[in-house]
């Protein structure tokens, strides 16, 4: 018998294949290893999803929807400048690396390189999310200009770009190095790019 009811077996799918794509990667995750982890048939995978690269991308897709939802309720909070905002956003990832350290916890750092390659329809849910992320960064820029918290030579999009592939990148290489340090040389450079406006 099903221990999910039919409305949220979709979701528990989802679920469990975003935690099995974090140890094992999208390649070596098994559909069977994931259905008997998740409990489900196999006849419910399909009722979902037509492939697993159909799931992959409904995963990314609901990765990203979770994410902009943090960062929607993160940037909207009132008891911070929006110098703050960015500054705590980056340090709650440093924070959750030194905690767990080389626990991973993100799917895009996950998956980027190894799916790009393998499946056009991954890499398309990859970089619309990617360019929602970067939407809310230049919005929180823009914002923080024009209210003066801080100030940052060229456009808000061309710097959320810049800052979203820094921290990609960071996030990667600490992975590799099992080390903060790039994590930390990344939000040091923001900090010092968002510099106190000229009066």
């Amino acid at each position: 018998m099903n221990r999910h009811p039919e409305h949220d077996t979709r979701e528990h799918l989802l679920a469990t294949g975003a935690q099995l794509c974090l140890s094992r990667g999208f390649t070596g995750m098994g559909l069977s290893e994931m259905l008997t982890k998740a409990e489900v048939p196999k006849g419910s995978f399909y009722h979902y999803f037509r492939s697993k690269e159909a799931f992959g991308v409904a995963m990314l897709d609901r990765h990203y929807a979770l994410y902009n939802q943090r960062l929607q309720q993160h940037f909207s909070q009132k008891n911070a400048n929006w110098y703050e905002l960015i500054i705590n956003w980056y340090q709650q990832s440093l924070d959750y690396f030194n905690q767990h350290g080389n626990s991973p916890n993100c799917l895009v750092v996950k998956l980027s390189a190894e799916v790009c390659d393998l499946s056009e329809d991954m890499r398309n849910a990859l970089d619309s999310g990617s360019v929602q992320v970067i939407a809310h960064l230049a919005n929180a820029l823009e914002k923080g200009r024009s209210e003066r918290c801080f100030d940052f030579p060229g456009k808000a999009q061309m710097q959320a770009q810049v800052m979203y592939a820094l921290w990609l990148g960071a996030s990667l290489q600490a992975k590799i190095s099992r080390s903060s340090i790039p994590l930390e040389c990344a939000m040091a450079h923001v900090t010092q790019l968002l510099v106190e406006p000229v009066s």
